[in-house]
C-alpha cells in the first residue's frame, strides 16, 4: 500500500538517466539531500525494458528511500508515540503538523503516512 502510494503519487521523484550503453535511476533523500543511484540490471541495455517496467522500478527505488528513512532519520519521523492501534484519524480531516527539530526540513507528507503504515503493520 505504501509502495504503490509512493508509486502512484510520488513518481516524479525518481529519476531515469540514459548514458549510453546503461540505464540508471536515482533519487535524492528529502530530509538530508543524499542521494541514492543504482544501475537498472540486466537487461538496461533494452531500449523497452525502462519504460516497460519503469513502475516496478520505482517501487524498488521507493523501497531504498525508506530503508534509508527508517535507518538514518527514524528519530525525526513523526509518529514515535502513536495511539491505541487501529485509531487514525478520519481521512477528512489533516493530520496535525509534526514540528521538525530545529535546522532539519520539514517532514514531507508522505513520509508521516510511510511511519503510520509501519505502526499500522506492526513493524
Amino acid at each position: 500500500m505504501l509502495h504503490a502510494h509512493l508509486g502512484e503519487q510520488h513518481a516524479e521523484a525518481v529519476r531515469f538517466e540514459d548514458r549510453g550503453e546503461q540505464w540508471f535511476y536515482a533519487l535524492e533523500c528529502p530530509i538530508c539531500g543524499d542521494g541514492y543511484e543504482r544501475q537498472i540490471k540486466p537487461r538496461g541495455r533494452d531500449p523497452g525494458f525502462v519504460e516497460e517496467f519503469s513502475a516496478q522500478i520505482r517501487l524498488v527505488a521507493f523501497d531504498m528511500l525508506v530503508n534509508h528513512l527508517l535507518g538514518e532519520h527514524e528519530a525525526i519521523l513523526p509518529g514515535d508515540t502513536p495511539g491505541p492501534p487501529g485509531e487514525l484519524p478520519p481521512d477528512n480531516e489533516p493530520e496535525p503538523e509534526q514540528p521538525a527539530p530545529m535546522g532539519d526540513a520539514p517532514v514531507p507528507v508522505w513520509l508521516a503516512e510511510a511511519r503510520r503504515a509501519k505502526h499500522e503493520n506492526g513493524s
